[in-house]
């Protein structure tokens, strides 16, 4: 299987160690999909002209991520800053979100990307990304969306996306069950083929075609959360796209991200500010 994730890439920036780890949920399942077997994985997105984009290419050179399509504009990369607490979990506290070069600039692909994205046989974007006006454009072939909170979409929203798709993920660790059968139910009947609602700690939800799986979180010495819902989905789609086959699909998706709350950042190359 070869994966394209298009649309953000950014830079974590902690706090407390004074360093920057390169991220972004698209490039994130990018390289967390080769990791975990992708044939090969690419980037396509914008990024600036300072030590944040020049990390980013670097990890993706060492990932073997190919970054022929990216678009290096004179400007800030995405930054997000965290900070951990006590049990390693994530906290963003600040971002220079109307700042970045993916705000001020919109993304627009070319015939000659379009071509390039057809040699990979699966996208990856997000809610993150500003791609929406895209989608109609990439519609003939399978697209995984990662819409993040219950924060970041509204009903207008998933009845905007939702019929491109052909995967679907949600971070639901702050949702009740009846509203995420209530989602779920919902997204299938935009067309979406398989939807899953990850929940932190908790047993994540999935649903192919309307039949239901779960799966409980594999143990691990939790050092840092940060990545581990995109390695989630990276594990999930290197496995259930080559073998159809939820059940294992889920288990290596658990797996890929239980060995990411080992690192920190998302799959490390920590580096001073």
């Amino acid at each position: 299987m070869k994966l394209i994730g298009i649309g953000d890439s950014v830079v974590d920036y902690y706090q407390d160690q004074g360093l920057i780890y390169p991220g972004g949920n698209a490039f994130n399942v990018g390289v967390l999909a080769k990791r975990n077997g992708a044939q090969a994985c690419a980037y396509l997105g914008m990024i600036g002209n300072d030590k944040a984009a020049d990390l980013i290419i670097h990890a993706a050179s060492l990932e073997e991520i190919d970054m022929t399509r990216v678009r290096r504009v004179f400007g800030p990369t995405g930054e997000a800053v965290v900070s951990l607490n006590e049990e390693g979990d994530r906290v963003f506290v600040g971002t220079n979100r109307g700042k970045r070069v993916q705000s001020l600039l919109k993304l627009q692909l070319t015939e000659e990307d379009l071509d390039y994205i057809r040699t990979y046989d699966l996208i990856h974007t997000s809610v993150n990304s500003d791609i929406e006006h895209e989608l109609i454009r990439l519609a003939g072939q399978p697209i995984s969306y990662d819409f993040s909170t219950p924060k970041r979409w509204t009903r207008a929203y998933l009845e905007q996306v939702c019929p491109y798709l052909t995967y679907a993920f949600f971070s639901g660790s702050e949702m009740e069950l009846e509203d995420i059968e209530r989602l779920i139910e919902e997204v299938h009947g935009w067309g979406v083929q398989v939807v899953g609602v990850t929940r932190g700690a908790q047993s994540a939800i999935f649903s192919e075609k309307g039949e239901r799986f779960e799966q409980s979180p594999m143990p691990a010495q939790v050092v840092d959360t940060m990545g581990a819902g995109d390695s989630f989905i990276a594990g999930f789609l290197v496995s259930y796209h080559d073998h159809q086959d939820m059940r294992k699909a889920l288990l290596q998706a658990a797996q890929s991200a239980a060995q990411t709350c080992q690192t920190y950042g998302a799959f490390g190359y920590g580096t001073k500010k």
